[in-house]
């Protein structure tokens, strides 16, 4: 009992997807037309790039590159600025969820032996945010990214062009943020950790640096999906089989509880109906709204099966990452991380967190209705 309960309190998304799922079947029973619910390509890329994103942060890439650039930093305020900042861009590109899990334990060794654990909540709070934020730029930035983006059928281009004012102003207030609660002060690190590899670890990140590659070609609708897949998969196998038992399968599953339960609603023609009518409303709006209590990649399935407008749909499930802490599925694993220090204080932190969030997507939201 004790495991499940476990397994259900880390897995809530999954287990509410599918029993969702399971409900639906029985209304709309399962038949030829279930396959055609899945969208193959977006579960396709999501894998091949878990698996790469986990064979990177095995070899500690990640931590490495933050160790170099925080280490030119002489003062805790250019410390701290460089910890969101890596937040922020790294997310673009290996997404907002190992953005996380890579640099907020990170943080809180690199304050700690700072002597700056007064910063602890504040700056996992502005990473959390910098991750979230930082991630909507593209499409491999995070799960609702890539679905929406595979959906609309839109240029890489179109896409950046599309995120790019909001990414811009949340990279300046992050700045304001950063400079406004951390006051500059001397800061010398000691501790470095050393990075001693092997020559087959050298081969192991140039081949996750081809893998990468491959994944943006498939994202670019340069190289087939499948084709893509194969390779990263054949590779990993063969050269490096521990890391395909790293990826998040629960999140694989979520996709396809969720696109079962999707296509059987719009079957329903009641609810089909009556989600359309509320959908239609403001696209933008009501994706941000439902994020705060299903989170943003349900909102993002949710929505797109009502309404063309996915240029809309893409705005509104980025920006409701902020908010609640349930917004953005990444946003708990900061929490997580915080909750581990002894002496966390949670409930300052979900206070903290509550606050900044809402303030940042005030000005997200006011600029959502300016464009």
């Amino acid at each position: 009992m004790k495991s499940i309960k476990h397994f259900i309190q880390n897995e809530i998304v999954l287990v509410v997807a599918f029993i969702l799922a399971l409900i639906s079947s029985f209304i709309v029973h399962p038949d030829s037309m279930y396959p055609g619910y899945i969208d193959f390509r977006t579960l396709s890329i999501l894998l091949a790039l878990m698996i790469t994103m986990a064979g990177l942060q095995r070899l500690q890439v990640f931590r490495q590159i933050g160790e170099l650039l925080v280490a030119k930093m002489s003062s805790i305020r250019g410390v701290v600025l460089v910890l969101i900042a890596l937040c922020f861009f790294s997310a673009m590109f290996i997404t907002n969820d190992v953005a996380l899990l890579t640099f907020v334990p990170f943080s809180i060794v690199t304050l700690s032996i700072s002597n700056r654990r007064d910063l602890y909540i504040i700056v996992i709070v502005l990473e959390t945010i910098a991750a979230n934020l930082g991630s909507m730029l593209t499409p491999l930035g995070n799960p609702q990214n890539l679905y929406l983006y595979s959906l609309a059928g839109m240029s890489l281009g179109a896409f950046i062009k599309l995120m790019l004012p909001y990414s811009v102003v949340a990279l300046l207030l992050l700045v304001v943020c950063g400079y406004a609660f951390v006051k500059a002060a001397p800061c010398t690190l000691t501790e470095k950790h050393k990075y001693e590899r092997t020559k087959r670890d050298r081969k192991m990140i140039g081949m996750y640096v081809f893998t990468f590659l491959v994944s943006i070609l498939v994202v670019a609708r340069v190289l087939d999906y499948r084709i893509g897949l194969l390779i990263v998969f054949a590779l990993t196998l063969i050269f490096d089989r521990r890391v395909l038992r790293k990826p998040d399968y629960s999140l694989l599953f979520t996709f396809i509880f969720l696109f079962i339960f999707i296509g059987n609603i719009k079957r329903i023609p009641e609810l089909s109906s009556a989600i359309n009518s509320m959908v239609q409303i403001n696209e933008v709006a009501v994706s941000i709204i439902l994020s705060q209590f299903i989170s943003n990649v349900p909102a993002a399935i949710l929505c797109s099966g009502f309404t063309d407008k996915i240029d809309k749909l893409i705005i509104g499930t980025n920006l409701g990452g902020l908010g609640t802490l349930i917004a953005s599925m990444a946003s708990l694993i900061s929490f997580k991380q915080y909750s581990y220090i002894d002496g966390a204080d949670k409930k300052k932190y979900i206070g903290v967190f509550t606050l900044a969030n809402i303030a940042f997507l005030i000005v997200m939201c006011a600029m959502a209705a300016i464009f």
